[in-house]
């Protein structure tokens, strides 16, 4: 079997079946298809499955024009059925792994889709989970599963995790050009899951288990969080010496050795940062062990929106106003520059803190036309001349490419910048 499975990666005959056709599933189902590989998405939200039947992508880092020419030429058709795990050799599970409301790991979306799959499980299958998850998921958890069908991993059919490494709106790093860690469940599981991302990403790199693959994207996640919090501690600390944090960071960022720029902002946001050190914390909570650095860098970062919005009532203080009453503009609710995703966006939490106090909040973001904050759905204004002068304060949270910062400055009376993107300007510009 293993030579019939690596003779058909190497012609390309394989049919890959992606479930999850988000940020992490749509862009890898159209890197295969354009590798001449077929490719059936599975994905529950029936919108999704019809826009992409349609070739039209909801995600900026697929074009509607690359979607639309796969999908005519036969290479991609979506799915809300798991029907066609009957006409697939390989299923690579790319589905969300949110927190629960307590900070509980929820792999609710990992199990339904493997419990699906557990239905369908034949001789030969090659199963593949990118979603980040705690250590021990893939061998632990998922493996028992699918070996209930009387199927045995490593022989009949070949089970491993590699992380998903997608930086939504990254102009440098895509899919192709990222390096690919594989870790199979047995070294058969991982030699063969070696082989069929070698076709499509330029770099692979194998290692000695699925868990060191779960650990090493936790890792990397957690790494980016803990210096995050960092950063913005000395931020609150410089704002109380009456330093400007900016500066100190560039400062600091010419040391050619031994410091790694990061920068402050008004809270973290994604899928990935936010969530995945929790994964780690929890599992070794599991264990008795508590992972001291990752909580309080968690509790840092998720007290920023409430920094940001004492700060926003210490800056209107100056001018003899307060927070209640106060016309209040939010520029940006993405959680990242140049991407229209809202996950665990800090600016969400931000107008939920302000509205809370009293103040009247609108937002401007031409990439999130209407969010939901608490009960309500809030829709994107028109960004005029007249907005502007009619706002007591303007908050950058999401500093976007396509903001006119000109002619926000020009037309403001007050600008709070969470980002330093008004670094130029210095009259009635307060920076984090």
């Amino acid at each position: 079997m293993e030579n019939e499975i690596l003779k058909r990666i190497e012609n390309k005959t394989l049919k890959i079946s992606i479930i999850g056709l988000g940020y992490v599933g749509l862009p890898l189902a159209v890197e295969f298809s354009k590798n001449d590989f077929e490719v059936y998405g599975i994905d529950i939200d029936e919108e999704k499955v019809k826009s992409i039947n349609e070739g039209i992508s909801y995600i900026p880092d697929v074009s509607s024009e690359e979607l639309s020419s796969l999908v005519k030429n036969n290479k991609i058709k979506a799915y809300s059925s798991y029907d066609i795990l009957n006409n697939v050799d390989v299923i690579i599970i790319s589905v969300p792994t949110p927190l629960s409301k307590t900070k509980d790991p929820d792999l609710s979306y990992i199990m339904n889709a493997v419990d699906n799959i557990k239905r369908y499980l034949k001789r030969g299958h090659v199963v593949i989970l990118e979603s980040t998850t705690y250590p021990g998921t893939t061998d632990e958890v998922i493996k028992p599963i699918l070996e209930e069908t009387g199927l045995r991993c490593g022989i009949d059919f070949f089970l491993a995790f590699s992380p998903e490494r997608v930086n939504p709106g990254d102009k440098v790093y895509k899919l192709k050009n990222t390096p690919k860690i594989v870790g199979g469940v047995d070294e058969l599981s991982g030699k063969i899951v070696y082989n069929i991302y070698s076709k499509i990403i330029d770099k692979v790199v194998i290692v000695s288990s699925s868990k060191v693959a779960e650990m090493a994207k936790l890792l990397e996640n957690t790494f980016r969080a803990v210096n995050i919090a960092l950063v913005n501690e000395i931020a609150i600390m410089c704002n109380i010496l009456n330093i400007d944090v900016w500066e100190v960071i560039e400062a600091a960022g010419t040391k050619p050795f031994g410091f790694m720029k990061f920068y402050p902002g008004p809270g973290i946001g994604g899928h990935c940062i936010p969530v995945d050190p929790i994964y780690l914390s929890w599992k070794m909570k599991m264990l008795n062990y508590n992972a001291r650095l990752i909580e309080v860098a968690s509790e840092i970062n998720t007290n920023m929106p409430r920094y940001v919005v004492q700060r926003v009532g210490e800056i209107l203080n100056e001018y003899e106003r307060s927070i209640k009453g106060s016309r209040i503009l939010i520029l940006g609710v993405a959680y990242k520059k140049d991407v229209n995703d809202v996950r665990e966006s800090p600016a969400i939490d931000i107008i939920s803190l302000l509205a809370d106090k009293g103040a009247i909040v609108y937002y401007f973001d031409p990439y999130v036309p209407r969010i939901k904050v608490g009960e309500f759905e809030v829709e994107s204004i028109e960004l005029t001349a007249d907005i502007l002068k009619e706002s007591d304060l303007v908050i950058l949270v999401t500093d976007h490419s396509v903001f006119d910062y000109d002619f926000i400055y020009k037309h403001s009376n007050l600008i709070f910048d969470t980002k330093n993107a008004f670094k130029n300007y210095k009259e009635k510009v307060y920076k984090l």
